[in-house]
């Protein structure tokens, strides 16, 4: 007997994998990007009509995050402004998805933090004292924080002794420590520090360029125009603004400019 079977076109299915660095803990960084790159699986799949499955892969620093993305081992993901530069100086094929808003601004502040009770009141009484870095590859922790050092007359050699702690948070932990006499990490987490009780305040601040989400060299321009349509839309601010705070705006290299020149700068300290 002769069996006669209807014929379903099989649905076509998307595998894509978002690579991030755990700029402060792992958990966190879970917790932060899953409801969100769920969110996206299933609008990209309204728009190009296949089944769509995101994988998230968080490096343990900077580093492998850039070779992940340089490489093609993650097919998009969020990096800090000089990770960006990186990345672009390794693979120029590399594009900007969208970058993150800030109030409708591309510009936040990144933060030297000093003890609560130190006596410190000026960036330049930082000679002969400790500062703690962030990652050796980070905008704020290190290049913006070090030409910030630069204009005030403050070099490596000036410093009483300096490390790179990593992430943010051990930054602003180890000043409240006193383990430092001062430390450069992002706002958010000063922030976040501060109403933890941490006992630090705010000895300067000075500007950043917000992250971009940059999609790997050769990724299919359907899939990338369908994430700049999910990321870029009005209608899903209020999921966007779950993962960048104030939503997306769209982005240029030109926006980094200002962020090589710092890179540039630090190397003089």
């Amino acid at each position: 007997m002769l069996l006669l079977v209807a014929a379903h076109p099989a649905r076509a299915e998307i595998e894509l994998v978002f690579g991030t660095y755990a700029a402060d803990k792992p958990s966190a960084t879970v917790r932060k990007y899953r409801p969100f790159l769920t969110f996206l699986e299933n609008q990209m799949e309204i728009l190009l009509e296949e089944d769509v499955t995101i994988g998230l892969k968080i490096s343990k620093d900077y580093e492998t995050s850039i070779d992940d993305l340089a490489t093609g081992r993650v097919d998009f993901a969020r990096f800090g402004p000089a990770s960006y530069v990186h990345a672009t100086d390794r693979n120029p094929g590399i594009s900007i998805i969208a970058m993150e808003s800030k109030k409708g601004s591309k510009r936040f502040r990144g933060v030297i933090a000093v003890h609560k009770d130190s006596g410190i009141e000026r960036v330049e009484d930082l000679a002969g004292l400790s500062f703690a870095f962030g990652d050796e590859l980070s905008t704020i922790g290190r290049y913006l924080s070090q030409s910030y050092l630069l204009d005030a007359g403050i070099t490596a050699d000036q410093l009483h002794g300096y490390e790179y702690l990593g992430r943010h948070d051990l930054v602003g932990e180890a000043v409240g420590a006193g383990k430092f006499s001062a430390g450069a990490l992002k706002e958010s987490t000063f922030k976040e520090l501060v109403a933890k009780g941490v006992p630090i305040r705010a000895l300067a601040s000075f500007d950043n360029v917000t992250k971009p989400w940059l999609a790997r060299a050769g990724l299919d321009e359907r899939v990338l125009e369908a994430m700049k349509s999910v990321m870029l839309s009005s209608q899903n601010e209020e999921m966007m603004k779950r993962v960048a705070k104030n939503g997306f705006l769209a982005g240029s290299d030109e926006d980094y400019d200002f962020v090589r020149r710092a890179m540039i700068r630090s190397q003089g300290f």
